[in-house]
């Protein structure tokens, strides 16, 4: 962790005026996030952005939005207050200028990402997020339906915007690190590789992309690979990537030997501590001495900005609400120790790969 985030953990260091209005943001915070998504649905931010430093009237807002004077006049004013939009100096006729926050709520790749995820998949479940910490169940996950006891269960079944949102959130983050990781896992030249918790596939892709001759096996929930099948004949890759429809947490479920690699991109956090551990242990009675474990995660300890490592922490809140109600993203020394309880040491460890600054870990089985 960076000096600069640590210190913000260990010392309270902001003014009584200033954490009083940070306060009233929690407290309306639902309402506000609403009223951004209103701002970007009427497409009201865009307009303010489009008009430039020349800047956008009250008036002309609400009439190319398509909406009244009263309706553009609110949200205006709490997007003024969030600092989201600023009034141009000095005007005659009021005018609203885009501001920085703005830039990124209209702009950022990871903010959008952000945004609808927690809109179209946790936004409504949140409400349950109290009772899913007293349960350990992810109560919030019965806004889709009651029969599904995991939203990995539930995936290939979540209305289309919602799925959409899901594996945009999924993607944006592992995939980011993915271009560092191939030629580290490529260094020792393996030719058959296990995906465990492969999804749609695209490391699989991307593997067999970088190397001609390697082969994989996916294995992930039947919904799961069903979904990656089809991404792997669309590629042509289907002679070179299999799957294995198995939940890995299932007592039956053990995974073939012969592998050079075992690979689990943002898998793990899928789990609790004493989960890892269970599966970890799989993979070491399927592993020789010279089998190489690769974890791919980030580890909000390690993130080299505030910004990335809160959305690590409120991460944790949709795995306990929505996703399982076990899991979160971890610190780095709280995953390497549950690995190393399994029979693993942790041979090398890279951090930092990828703009969202990623783990790679290297682990083999202890003697």
């Amino acid at each position: 962790m960076s000096e600069y985030i640590y210190s913000n953990y260990t010392k309270d260091k902001i003014k009584a005026v200033d954490a009083k209005y940070e306060a009233q943001k929690i407290a309306f915070s639902p309402l506000v996030f609403q009223a951004v998504k209103a701002l970007l649905e009427l497409e009201l931010l865009k307009l303010i952005f489009d008009s430039g430093e020349k800047g956008l009237s009250l008036e002309d807002a609400a009439k190319a939005a398509g909406i009244s004077i009263y309706g553009a006049k609110v949200l205006l004013e709490i997007a003024l207050g969030m600092n989201i939009i600023k009034i141009v100096p000095d005007s005659e006729e009021e005018r609203y200028v885009l501001g920085k926050i703005g830039w990124f709520l209209l702009e950022d790749e990871m903010t959008k990402v952000n945004f609808n995820f927690v809109n179209d998949v946790c936004y409504k479940g949140a409400f349950e997020l109290e009772r899913s910490v007293k349960t350990g169940k992810p109560l919030g996950l019965e806004v889709f339906g009651s029969e599904w006891k995991t939203i990995y269960e539930a995936l290939s079944s979540l209305p289309q915007r919602v799925k959409e949102s899901w594996f945009a959130f999924d993607h944006f983050y592992s995939d980011i690190g993915f271009k560092e990781a191939l030629p580290i896992v490529f260094s020792g030249q393996p030719k058959k590789i296990i995906d465990i918790g492969g999804n749609t596939a695209k490391w699989a892709i991307c593997c067999c992309r970088y190397d001609p001759q390697v082969e994989l096996l996916i294995v992930d929930l039947p919904g799961q690979t069903a979904m990656a099948e089809k991404e792997i004949a669309s590629t042509g890759f289907s002679d070179r990537i299999k799957t294995l429809p198995r939940n890995v947490l299932d007592e039956k479920t053990t995974f073939p030997a012969g592998a050079d690699v075992f690979w689990m991109s943002q898998f793990l956090d899928c789990f609790s501590l004493e989960e890892v551990e269970h599966i970890m242990k799989k993979i070491r009675a399927a592993s020789a001495p010279a089998t190489d474990v690769y974890i791919l995660e980030p580890f909000w300890d390690k993130q080299r900005f505030e910004a990335a490592a809160f959305s690590l922490q409120a991460t944790s809140l949709y795995f306990t609400c929505m996703a399982n109600g076990n899991s979160k993203m971890y610190r780095y020394k709280e995953l390497a120790g549950t690995i190393e309880k399994a029979g693993f040491e942790i041979a090398d460890a890279w951090h930092n790969l990828g703009s969202n600054s990623y783990s790679l870990l290297r682990c083999r089985r202890t003697l």
